[in-house]
């Protein structure tokens, strides 16, 4: 039953994840001479390439301290204050977290890039530039902090701070020793999440950087589609999967240190009103920030997808291909269903991986289970570019020929959906009581029945959580999906790139009412989750 449970989740990685991408790689570190693992040095060498790694880099860790300096309070004012609108205003911070990095691109763009709202604040177009990504990447990955930090601060005993504070100990002394260690572990898992999204930003750097400004994965996409040169963007590939893998196994240690090394409370009683003038002024602050962080882009995109009459001529214009100047060959209204449909079946398909991954990873322990943990978390971090152009190079022999078939979007959207569905459905599997699996096999039920009479009941609401984040990841997936869309079934964040890339009012007006119309759909997904979600077990 066990290596049931492992076999399909390490079938599909195996065939639609290591293969495209080691095909991929192989075809670009290998000649007819045979391999040039000299490639890597002759690569690296080039001065553009040290610049783009050193551009990736920065703005990573840039991003990801910014992150932390403006999510920090509202974690803590999450995990601490008990105030009105509360569970709303969580689920609308963490609504950009689902986003699609295309609408989080094009939110920005009309804030900040041609013509926004704040151009020219600065002065100087680079400096605009830069701020408008390092925002963006803020505004993306706000959530990432407020969850994985506040969720374990609001179960921290505030009692063990308060005992600091009878013993003599400033306010900022008892938090600095008791709490920020208590903290540590947390905080380190929420830096390197946001590190590794922001190294691996794509959507975002591509519609703000343009040709100037380019991240790994942003110059792996521009070596395979617009240069053709596969060995640039094999040694790319290579160096981003080193990249990624360290900071996943950085951050295996971190999370199993969270699990075990504290003691946690019912976080329902460590909430309380703000207290005093310095905890209104905090709460202000951290609604303030809110308001301008990531209510403000999602407003001026709703704006700008309005026509200058204020009317909906950009939304009925969506309704017709010839309005979009020969962009489609379909009216771009079509890829609201096509993604929906997409992102259903990527949805199922996760799921069902997911989940009897998350399964397995409960029936078992060591440090092969560990790796294999690991391996599920990789499609985060390896550039979808590969992945999607793998697709189109590797499965195109039988018995995988599936170039031409419409299920190989669902496939590449599924392996973004599942690292959500195994760190959602984990710890709930896990708080599982295994006796109770026992007493029902001792009572005769087999695995499968035990599974379906014990867990499945206990795990039913992570489930749905688990389905509702597949399908708004999925919904957004653009790396990968740019490469193997059809022109006649192409999906939102995609319509959405190829409307960026065409000159006019017009094609850029679609752009901003298709996001508008993305952003919608994936706000919808969430508050229903929300609501849905009767615990704060999982990642996500």
């Amino acid at each position: 039953m066990r290596g049931a449970l492992v076999l399909l989740p390490a079938a599909f990685f195996a065939v639609f994840f290591a293969y495209p991408v080691a095909t991929i790689v192989g075809r670009g570190l290998r000649t007819d001479a045979g391999w040039r693992p000299g490639r890597l040095g002759e690569v690296l060498a080039r001065p553009e390439v040290l610049d783009v790694l050193w551009f990736t880099t920065w703005q990573a860790l840039a991003s990801t301290a910014l992150t932390l300096l403006v999510a920090l309070p509202g974690a803590y004012v999450f995990a601490r204050f008990d105030f009105p609108g509360k569970q709303a205003l969580r689920a609308v911070v963490t609504v950009p977290f689902v986003l699609p990095t295309v609408v989080v691109g094009t939110a920005f763009l009309a804030l900040l890039g041609r013509g926004g709202l704040l151009d020219g604040l600065w002065g100087v177009r680079l400096d605009t530039t830069v701020w408008a990504i390092l925002l963006a990447h803020v505004f993306f990955n706000y959530a990432v902090v407020v969850r994985t930090v506040g969720g374990l601060w609001a179960q921290l005993d505030p009692r063990q701070e308060e005992a600091a504070r009878v013993l003599g100990a400033s306010r900022l002394t008892a938090w600095r020793r008791v709490t920020l260690p208590a903290l540590g572990p947390a905080v380190a898992a929420a830096a390197l999440m946001v590190f590794l999204f922001t190294y691996t930003s794509f959507g975002v750097v591509v519609i703000l950087g343009g040709p100037a400004y380019r991240t790994l994965e942003a110059e792996i996409y521009r070596q395979t589609a617009q240069l053709l040169d596969l060995p640039t963007a094999a040694v790319l590939t290579l160096v981003q999967f080193a990249a990624a893998a360290a900071v996943l196994a950085v951050h295996a240690r971190t999370v199993r240190r969270r699990e075990t090394a504290l003691r946690l409370v019912d976080p329902a009683g460590t909430a309380h009103r703000p207290r005093g003038a310095g905890q209104w002024a905090l709460l202000g602050g951290v609604l303030a920030s809110i308001a301008l962080l990531l209510v403000l882009p999602l407003g001026v995109l709703v704006a700008r997808s309005l026509d200058a009459s204020g009317g909906l001529g950009f939304y009925r214009a969506l309704r017709s291909a010839e309005a979009s100047g020969g962009t489609f060959v379909v009216p771009p209204l079509e890829a609201v269903r096509n993604s929906l449909e997409f992102a259903f079946a990527a949805t199922a398909i996760a799921v069902t991986v997911g989940g009897l991954a998350a399964a397995a990873l409960t029936r078992r322990a060591g440090r092969l289970v560990r790796g294999f943990d690991a391996l599920l978390m990789l499609p985060l971090g390896v550039s979808a570019v590969t992945v999607g152009f793998g697709f189109l190079v590797a499965l195109d022999e039988p018995p995988l020929d599936l170039r031409s078939s419409w299920i190989l979007v669902p496939l590449a959207q599924a392996l973004v959906g599942v690292p959500f569905v195994v760190r959602t459905m984990l710890p709930v599997l896990r708080a599982v009581d295994v006796r109770l699996r026992e007493a029902a096999a001792v009572l005769g039920a087999s695995p499968l029945r035990a599974w379906r009479e014990v867990d499945l009941p206990m795990v039913r609401r992570a489930l749905l959580v688990a389905a509702g984040f597949a399908f708004a990841v999925s919904l957004g997936e653009f790396g990968a999906t740019v490469f193997i869309a059809r022109a006649d079934h192409p999906t939102l964040p995609v319509a959405v790139a190829r409307l960026l890339g065409r000159p006019g009012e017009l094609n850029y007006g679609q752009a901003m009412a298709l996001s508008t119309i993305l952003m919608a759909v994936c706000a919808v997904a969430l508050l229903l989750l929300e609501r849905v979600r009767t615990d704060r077990k999982g990642e996500f």
